[in-house]
């Protein structure tokens, strides 16, 4: 098994990483995880842990997990918001259907402030589109 570990771990955290490096070939043949760095996706911070000093293969590796990340959470960003959209015609169909009274009085308000606010923001996403000729 050990033949196949990367040489790499990342332990995802709000923002970003924990690096570490993946040793395998000690003397009790456990596997240890060497904190290496601390990665900041937003920002693009790599840090080193400690004192350590990071080799351009480190940095290469980390760069690329780091890549491939903002690509796994942005396609997430969309998937949630096409879920949000089944939710909200699921709601729709509750409220009609099978909320009782009781239940809707408990969340019409907020249901219709949510509304309200994402209404207000897209429509004015879209105006700005249009103004700068990019809507497509």
């Amino acid at each position: 098994m050990a033949g196949d570990l990367p040489d790499y771990y990342f332990r995802v955290r709000d923002n970003g990483a924990f690096v570490f490096r993946v040793d395998s070939e000690n003397r009790q043949r456990r596997i240890e995880l060497d904190q290496i760095a601390t990665v900041n996706i937003r920002n693009g911070e790599i840090k080193p842990h400690g004192d350590r000093a990071l080799t351009e293969e480190d940095l290469a590796e980390i760069r690329s997990w780091m890549a491939e990340r903002r690509d796994v959470l942005a396609r997430r960003d969309i998937d949630d918001i096409h879920r949000t959209v089944d939710h909200l015609n699921q709601t729709a169909q509750w409220a009609q259907t099978r909320a009782t009274d009781a239940q809707l009085d408990q969340v019409t308000d907020a249901l219709l402030l949510a509304m309200h606010d994402l209404r207000t923001v897209l429509v004015r996403k879209r105006g700005d589109r249009l103004i700068r000729g990019d809507d497509s």
